[in-house]
C-alpha cells in the first residue's frame, strides 16, 4: 500500500508566486488547502484574485481570514497616508529596505497558517518567499523561515514542515517553473501583483517591475498582462 502524502496548507496572497507554489503542491499532494489573509492591504484587489486562483486550482478548501487592520507601519501597503513609491524600471529600484515592507507579517502569517494546518492535518505549509527579495524584505531569507520552522514545532505536539520552493529561484526562473505545471499559466493571468492595486497593473511600483522583467527574461509575455489587453480590445 503507497502511503500518499498529508493535506498541505497552501498561503495564497493571489499574487505570482503564491499562485505558481499553489499549483506546485497540488503535483506533490491530493489534498490542497489555501489560506489568504485579508489584513486591510491597499492591494485588496489580489483576495478576489486568491479567490479565482484557489477556485481553477480546485482546491479542497479556502479561507479568507480577516485581521483587519492589525498590522501597522509606514508602508502604503497598511498605511493610505503614504503613497507606492515607482519607479522607470526594475534597474532604477533603490537598495536597503523596501519602502512597502510591512513588519513581522510573514511571521504573522507563518503562526496563523500554523493554526489552520494543525487543526487541517497538514504537515506542510507552503509559502512564496524568494531570496531575491531579500534585500527588501527581511522575512523572506531562508534563516527566518527555519526558525520560524522551529518555533511553530516547539509549540506544537506535531510536526510541520514549511516549504519554500520558490526561495532559490529568481522571478525569471519562476516564470519557467509555473510553464511545466498544469494550468498555472492560465491562473497566473487572474492573479494579481500591482501594489496599487490597478488593473491593468500600474507597471511602475517595485512589485510590477521585477514581475515585468521575470517574464521579460523568460522570454515569455504575463498572461495577466495578455487578459488585460485582449479585454481592452475586445
Amino acid at each position: 500500500m503507497v502511503n500518499k502524502p498529508k493535506p498541505a496548507l497552501v498561503l495564497l496572497s493571489g499574487g505570482q508566486d503564491s499562485t505558481t507554489i499553489l499549483f506546485l503542491a497540488k503535483q506533490s499532494h491530493d489534498k490542497v488547502h489555501a489560506l489568504t489573509i485579508d489584513y486591510n492591504q491597499r492591494h485588496y484587489r489580489e483576495l478576489g484574485a486568491a479567490v479565482k486562483v484557489a477556485k481553477m486550482a480546485g482546491v479542497v478548501s479556502h479561507e479568507i481570514l480577516h485581521v483587519s487592520s492589525i498590522l501597522k507601519g509606514t508602508s502604503p501597503l497598511v498605511n493610505p497616508s503614504h503613497e507606492v513609491d515607482t519607479y522607470k524600471d526594475a534597474d532604477s529600484l533603490p537598495g536597503g529596505l523596501e519602502a512597502t515592507f510591512v513588519p513581522m507579517r510573514n511571521a504573522l502569517f507563518l503562526v496563523l497558517a500554523a493554526n489552520r494546518a494543525a487543526v487541517l492535518g497538514c504537515n506542510q505549509i507552503y509559502i512564496g518567499v524568494s531570496q531575491e527579495d531579500y534585500g527588501g524584505y527581511p522575512d523572506c531569507r531562508l534563516d527566518f523561515i527555519e526558525s520560524m520552522e522551529r518555533s511553530i514545532n516547539q509549540a506544537l505536539d506535531q510536526r510541520i514542515y514549511i516549504e519554500t520552493p520558490l526561495i532559490q529561484l529568481n522571478k525569471k526562473e519562476t516564470v519557467e517553473l509555473a510553464q511545466t505545471l498544469p494550468g498555472c499559466m492560465e491562473a497566473l493571468a487572474f492573479s494579481h501583483t500591482c501594489y496599487k492595486g490597478d488593473y491593468p497593473p500600474c507597471g511602475k511600483c517595485h512589485a510590477c517591475l521585477l514581475r515585468a522583467r521575470g517574464f521579460e527574461q523568460a522570454g515569455i509575455q504575463d498572461p495577466l498582462v495578455a487578459r488585460a489587453q485582449r479585454e481592452a480590445n475586445p
